[in-house]
């Protein structure tokens, strides 16, 4: 499966001149639609002059800006993609299941080029229980927000998985400012009122995390901390086994920076389990036989 270019721009990041560089976060932050306009669009957007955008493109190995821009083209379409559009490209190919080595490749691949710095400062984010932490996510990702609410409210307190209709989430809202985070999972085809409400969080002055896929979400331009998955396999439909891998590891992540913590409620919790357990009053008030 083709190397998405956003991926070689971060791991080669160290490689560019400092003007360079300006053109990459710029490209970055607004990818990959920066690079579609003309090379002095792009230029200015990155406070750059035109010929530093033809030697960062150079440098990325294209010959000419026509082929960076065609990259990116095929990389949008590839965006924008429906899973009905996905089956009647699949190949016919039914010596064997690929489908399996590519879930595990979408593992591999993903963590080999997530940002180390990315993946240990939201884990501290997150682990920084004077903030409230807000998860949302779309129509096939919610249940990832939701999984990853469950598990950190047990090791910290003021998680939210902001749930049930979009009405519902401006009164969520209201509340949310400088001392909230707001996690977000979304991945192509990107929803409008995801976005919406991370754009919204952010101006309130809320922090933006992103889960995303290889072709980056528009929340990306806002986000503080974007952590992109492998999401793509031979089938209509994406794969959220990576998606699901980094929410594990955050998790994880979380519950080692605050262990006491974390220790501390989890016993709180079993003792409140077992206090509210019918068995257990059942067998404590039972007669001896």
């Amino acid at each position: 499966m083709e190397r998405p270019l956003l991926d070689d721009i971060r791991d080669r990041l160290d490689e560019f001149t400092a003007t360079e560089k300006k053109a990459a976060h710029a490209l970055m932050a607004n990818y990959p639609v920066q690079g579609l306009g003309t090379v002095a669009e792009f230029a200015k957007a990155a406070g750059v002059s035109a010929p530093t955008i033809l030697r960062f493109v150079a440098r990325l190995g294209f010959p000419g800006f026509a082929e960076f821009q065609k990259k990116l083209r095929s990389e949008l379409a590839n965006q924008l993609n429906s899973p009905l559009a996905r089956s009647t490209s699949l190949a016919k190919d039914t010596t064997g299941d690929p489908h399996v080595g590519q879930l595990i490749e979408n593992i591999r691949e993903t963590f080999d080029h997530l940002p180390k710095g990315e993946l240990d400062g939201l884990v501290k984010l997150l682990a920084d229980d004077r903030k409230t932490v807000h998860l949302i996510g779309g129509r096939f990702t919610d249940g990832l927000a939701r999984y990853m609410a469950a598990h950190l409210r047990i090791v910290r307190p003021n998680v939210v998985h902001v749930a049930g209709q979009h009405g519902n989430w401006l009164d969520q809202l209201l509340g949310i400012g400088p001392k909230d985070v707001v996690l977000v999972f979304d991945i192509r085809r990107y929803q409008a009122e995801i976005i919406q409400f991370a754009e919204a969080a952010a101006k309130q002055g809320a922090t933006v995390a992103l889960v995303t896929d290889s072709w980056m979400s528009p929340i990306g331009r806002i986000a503080s901390y974007v952590l992109p998955a492998r999401v793509a396999v031979p089938s209509p439909w994406d794969s959220s086994l990576a998606l699901m891998a980094i929410a594990e590891v955050l998790i994880a992540g979380v519950t080692r920076e605050n262990q006491d913590k974390a220790e501390e409620r989890m016993r709180a919790l079993e003792a409140l389990r077992n206090s509210h357990d019918p068995a257990t009053e059942s067998r404590t008030n039972s007669p001896d036989i």
